[in-house]
C-alpha cells in the first residue's frame, strides 16, 4: 500500500478525536457504529496505534467528515488522498452548474463554494446589485455574505435587515461549528463586527414568531423583491471541490414578485 513518507502516522489520531468531540460522538458509540473496537479507537485516537486506509475512511464517513479533510486525514496517516480535486473554473461538471443556474431565470440563482465565495451567477443577479455603493464589494473574489450584510453592499436595500442579518449570522456559526474551519471563522467574526441595523416590526409572514421561513424583503429597480431561498448540494460527489458547491436559488413569495423579477429580466 502506497504512504506518504513525510507524514508521521500517529498524527491522525487527535485529528479524528478532534472530529469525534466537534460532532459530540464517544468512543463506544462511534466504534459500534464504525465496526471496530472501542480499545483499538483509543489506541489510534492516542496516537498508539496507525489506523489502515479503510479505517480512516470509515470513521470519517461516520463522522460525515468533509471530503477535503478526508483526504488531509489520509495523509496524516500516512496515506495517499482518495478523493480528486479539480479547478472549479475547469471542472468538467461546470456547465451542469451553468445549466441548473440558467434554468432557473428568470428567478435569481448563484453558486458558491465552502467559504460562500460567488463561482457563478445566472442572469437574473446582476440587476439585483446595481444598486450598490461599494461597488469594489463586487470585484472578484466576491464573498456573497459579505456583499449581503456591508453597509455599503447589499443591506441599505434589504427591508427586513435586522432578520436576515440574523438569519446569515446564525447560520454560518452553524457551519463554523460543523467543520471548524478557521476560514469561516474569520469571516464570522468580521461580519458579527459590522454594524448592525436596527430592528423593525415584522412586514411579512414569515418574519413573525413561529415564521417556517426567513424571506429576502430586497429594494431592486422593479420595486421592493419578497424572495425565500433553497439551498441545493449535490449528494454522492467524488470530487472535493463540488462536495463543497451548494446552489442558492432564489424563487419569489408573491405574484408581485414574480412579474417584477420578469420586468428585470426584460
Amino acid at each position: 500500500m502506497q504512504t506518504h513518507p513525510t507524514v508521521p502516522a500517529w498524527q491522525v489520531g487527535p485529528l479524528l478525536r478532534a472530529w469525534r468531540e466537534r460532532r459530540r460522538r464517544s468512543q463506544m458509540d462511534l466504534s459500534l457504529e464504525a465496526g471496530i473496537s472501542q480499545r483499538h479507537l483509543s489506541y489510534v485516537e492516542g496516537g498508539r496505534a496507525r489506523p489502515s486506509r479503510d479505517m480512516v475512511l470509515r470513521i470519517a464517513e461516520e463522522l460525515a467528515v468533509p471530503l477535503r479533510e478526508r483526504n488531509a486525514l489520509l495523509l496524516a496517516a500516512g496515506y495517499a488522498p482518495a478523493f480528486a480535486e479539480e479547478r472549479a473554473e475547469a471542472a468538467p461538471w461546470r456547465g451542469v452548474v451553468e445549466a441548473i443556474l440558467a434554468a432557473h431565470a428568470p428567478f435569481p440563482a448563484l453558486a458558491v463554494d465552502r467559504h460562500w465565495t460567488m463561482l457563478a451567477a445566472n442572469a437574473a443577479v446582476a440587476p439585483l446589485l446595481a444598486g450598490i455603493a461599494n461597488r469594489a464589494l463586487l470585484t472578484p473574489p466576491v464573498n456573497v455574505l459579505r456583499l449581503s450584510l456591508h453597509p455599503r453592499g447589499l443591506l441599505p436595500l434589504i427591508g427586513n435587515a435586522h432578520e436576515w442579518r440574523t438569519h446569515v449570522l446564525e447560520r454560518l456559526r452553524h457551519q463554523v461549528a460543523a467543520t471548524g474551519d478557521p476560514v469561516l471563522a474569520a469571516l464570522l467574526a468580521e461580519l458579527a463586527a459590522l454594524p448592525a441595523p436596527d430592528p423593525v416590526p415584522a412586514s411579512a409572514p414569515g418574519l413573525a414568531p413561529g415564521g417556517i421561513a426567513v424571506p429576502l424583503l430586497l429594494d431592486s429597480p422593479a420595486g421592493r423583491l419578497s424572495l425565500l431561498s433553497t439551498t441545493t448540494v449535490f449528494g454522492t460527489p467524488v470530487d472535493v471541490t463540488l462536495s463543497e458547491l451548494a446552489i442558492e436559488a432564489f424563487y419569489p413569495a408573491d405574484e408581485a414578485t414574480a412579474e417584477r423579477l420578469r420586468r428585470l429580466s426584460g
